[in-house]
């Protein structure tokens, strides 16, 4: 779910207000680049370099090395996204393109990771049947189809900030503040994080580099998720605390019947 900042915004001219769009457009192409060849990279399909590919380096070195561009895109990732740091950021950043600034920022720190990344070749698991190479190879892009998803039914284009430049040139609407929960959202509270989680850990050839991979965006989930939803409930209050209670967070799971003074 999207949080939005309380920031007032700058008053912008006509000029800069077209400038911001176009800035925001541009912003979104970079992510669309990079998030495509980011797609590549972990399936090892049609990119130059892939998680497993590459020259190496001995491998304490090259776990170091892993380790720390992926600790980078956390660190960058979720100190942007805290309201404090937006609230900061925008006495620099004009308000309509905070959060398109920070969608490049993001896709600048993933292509870095893309690029400096060391292969770790050893294989952890491999499957030798068609069937099961097949079923893997699914589950990988089912959880980049539940990616997309996930953000059209949060509104893709203001998570990734087209429509707040967009709102600028357009005749003020009431913010529309309640609290959804649409299609996917009914059944776990985070079905964007969900198809992350299929798709890194779907593969038909598990390498250790592809673990490490793995392994740490999985911790770093585990925390953006627990970071997220102490906004949320600052936000939405008992309306999301009762959603904490009755839906699973990254996995699907019965519903329970509320507390009475739920």
């Amino acid at each position: 779910m999207l949080t939005r900042s309380e920031h007032k915004p700058r008053p912008l001219s006509p000029t800069a207000k077209i400038a911001c769009l176009l800035y925001s457009l541009l912003c979104y192409l970079c992510f669309l680049l990079g998030f495509l060849y980011f797609i590549g990279f972990l399936g090892n399909v049609a990119v130059p370099k892939s998680i497993d590919s590459g020259p190496g380096i001995p491998w304490p070195q090259a776990l170091l090395v892993d380790v720390l561009l992926i600790s980078l895109f956390a660190v960058q990732h979720s100190v942007m996204a805290r309201k404090s740091f937006k609230l900061w950021w925008q006495n620099f950043v004009p308000a309509p393109i905070e959060r398109a600034t920070y969608v490049l920022a993001s896709s600048a720190v993933l292509a870095l990771m893309c690029w400096w990344w060391q292969p770790i070749d050893t294989l952890v698991w491999k499957a030798d049947s068609p069937l099961a190479t097949g079923l893997l190879s699914g589950l990988f892009w089912l959880g980049w189809g539940l990616v997309f998803l996930a953000s059209a039914l949060i509104s893709h284009f203001e998570l990734f900030g087209i429509k707040q430049a967009l709102d600028t040139l357009r005749k003020p609407r009431a913010v529309d503040s309640t609290f959804k929960t649409p299609l996917l959202y009914k059944i776990v509270r985070h079905p964007l994080y969900l198809g992350f989680l299929i798709a890194f850990w779907a593969t038909p050839a598990m390498t250790v580099g592809h673990l490490v991979f793995a392994l740490t965006s999985t911790v770093y989930i585990m925390i953006g998720s627990y970071l997220e939803e102490k906004d949320l409930v600052e936000i939405f209050g008992e309306k999301y605390r009762h959603y904490q209670k009755t839906v699973g967070m990254l996995l699907p799971f019965p519903h329970r019947k509320p507390d009475p003074q739920d």
